[in-house]
């Protein structure tokens, strides 16, 4: 097991401590200075934009509220008109996304043994973080008190990111209402991605079905697609992944949906041994690099899932077995992937188009015109390709 690294400090003039968690990948900041309730806004922000991380001692309710005046001194910097171009504009947009989540990273709050924070009026994360960063995960190391007893600290973490672990917490026990399951509710766990977006859902849930018999999920996620083939009566359907979080996610809510006896959830990248009649697969939609792990289910950088999936499933279908590829457009819209190129990949691996199913998104982002990527969401479209062997006929549905 590979132990969080550790950050070393000052604080009343003695050498500290503490072990770095960061469950976005972020690195272990160089600098660090103690903050509190009397810290100013503006003084936070500029060590911020200095690379400097800022430990806070003071009341959490006052840390969230100077976390939130950060986020405005940020907001209020004055913007560059975005770039005709719309592939330009894409990565001036991810670049400011990295820049904002970078400053706002910045502000530090203590962890001890238990995974409680130390602070007053501190909520009790203890619930959030275990579930983060693993049953049974004690932070590790020793509290760097320069009088025993006296500071608790064992932890630092990103303010930003422990608020990010108690909100999908919450939503890991709410749940998200899936209609395709009949309004049963999918629950994600931290870093798994959430069916809150539900049209490619519904999509699985409306596509005729080439067989009952057996079904492959590939990368199922929280297991809602493998699940809704098992509510629709696919006998025996085969769930893969390879992360850890996702794994255990499906299980639990196969499990929670009464599915648990069609739905076989397995570690695998990509394809389980065999062949089936139908073969699902919902990749990564953006041909980009992720910045963190938990952006792995949106970002596939040089479509790598994508053509992994294309390129093995001729090996995996039956004669006359379908493969499902639920694909946005969107990447096509930002100038990532042309459309000609994906034809290309089915014709590549042996693979023809035998139908399509389209839909357009429903999330508000679609419709907010202050985005600057509003042009090409606006367009967007969701498909689901019924992909065969290459021996049927060949089309282009568009």
């Amino acid at each position: 097991m590979n132990h969080p690294p550790v950050v070393e400090w000052t604080e009343a003039d003695q050498p500290r401590s503490a072990r770095w968690r960061s469950e976005n990948g972020a690195p272990p900041p160089r600098r660090i200075v103690i903050a509190d309730d009397r810290t100013k806004a503006d003084d936070a922000y500029k060590l911020a934009c200095e690379g400097t991380a800022l430990l806070w001692r003071g009341d959490f309710h006052n840390a969230r509220q100077l976390l939130t005046a950060m986020a405005r001194r940020i907001d209020r910097r004055p913007r560059k008109t975005p770039p005709a171009d719309v592939t330009q504009a894409f990565h001036v947009h991810r670049a400011a996304q990295n820049h904002r989540a970078r400053i706002l990273g910045m502000l530090l709050v203590p962890l001890d043994a238990t995974l409680a924070v130390p602070l007053h009026r501190a909520p009790d994360v203890r619930e959030a973080c275990t579930r983060a960063y693993g049953p049974g995960e004690a932070v590790r190391g020793e509290a760097s008190a320069t009088t025993e007893g006296s500071d608790p600290t064992t932890a630092l973490v990103s303010l930003r990111e422990l608020l990010a672990l108690i909100g999908a917490n919450e939503w890991r026990k709410k749940g998200v209402e899936v209609p395709a399951l009949g309004g049963d509710r999918i629950h994600p766990h931290y870093g798994v991605f959430s069916p809150a977006r539900g049209e490619y859902v519904d999509l699985v849930a409306e596509a005729p079905l080439p067989s009952e018999e057996l079904a492959f999920d590939i990368g199922t996620g929280t297991g809602v697609l493998a699940s809704v083939l098992a509510r629709r009566g696919v006998r025996r359907v085969v769930a893969t992944d390879q992360d850890p979080r996702a794994l255990a996610c499906a299980r639990e809510n196969t499990e929670r949906l009464g599915v648990a006896g069609q739905v076989e959830v397995i570690e695998a990248d990509l394809f389980p041994a065999g062949r089936a009649p139908l073969v699902v697969c919902n990749p990564p939609w953006v041909p980009a690099k992720p910045t963190s792990p938990v952006e792995h289910a949106v970002y596939d950088p040089g479509n790598r899932m994508l053509y992994g999936f294309l390129n093995g499933l001729a090996d995996h279908l039956t004669p006359d077995g379908e493969g499902w590829l639920i694909l946005s457009d969107l990447a096509e819209h930002l100038g990532l992937r042309p459309h000609a190129a994906l034809l290309d990949a089915f014709a590549e691996a042996g693979l023809t188009v035998l139908g399509r199913l389209d839909i357009t998104p429903r999330h508000p982002r679609a419709r907010d015109t202050s985005d600057p990527l509003h042009v090409a969401r606006a367009a967007e479209v969701t498909s689901l390709w019924r992909l065969g062997l290459a021996d049927r006929t060949v089309s282009d549905p568009r």
